[in-house]
């Protein structure tokens, strides 16, 4: 895919998710999370790079203004598109827009004071690490989702259900 198309793809997510503030960017954070693949190692998340893919098709359909190679459509779900497509599934479920469930995960990750001007590639790259690898606590501290009272080790729980506990106690 030609770096146009990149530079379009991601201006129309970051459309869709808006910014955190006024006046401060994100682009950095942005490209880093759409250039990492989220892995999936727990069984049935795939369900959400299913998710992040159609962010990607639906982009195809509304918003690409040239016709992307089969390879880029082929390439696995980023980190990017997997936080948009929970952040969408989330705003259905709890209300909300979908921007302010995207920053709400990106700042359970420790990432929103990531932005342009106090950029720290090495860190976030580590804290993206740590997600995909499922590196952070047993509660989901250092995840998308941590947990007051978790009744199992969320490292080992797909992230539908990590969400939904999430959900349960913020309710």
């Amino acid at each position: 895919m030609s770096d146009e198309l990149d530079d379009q793809y991601l201006e129309w997510i970051y459309t869709m998710v808006g910014r955190q503030a006024e006046n401060v960017d994100h682009w950095k954070l942005m490209d880093l999370l759409l250039s990492r693949e989220f892995v999936m190692i727990v069984p049935n998340d795939d369900n959400r790079c299913m998710d992040g893919l159609a962010i990607r098709n639906e982009f195809v359909r509304t918003g690409a203004d040239a016709r992307p190679s089969r390879a880029w459509l082929s390439m696995g779900c980023s980190v990017l598109e997997m936080l948009v497509g929970v952040a969408r599934h989330l705003s259905f479920e709890m209300d909300g827009e979908v921007g302010e469930w995207f920053w709400h995960l990106v700042n359970n990750l420790g990432l929103s004071r990531y932005d342009d001007k106090r950029w720290n590639a090495r860190w976030v790259e580590q804290v993206v690490e740590r997600l995909v690898w499922r590196q952070y606590s047993y509660d989901g501290n250092g995840g998308l989702f941590p947990l007051q009272q978790p009744h199992e080790d969320q490292r080992q729980v797909e992230l539908w259900f990590q969400m939904e506990a999430y959900m349960l106690e913020m309710s």
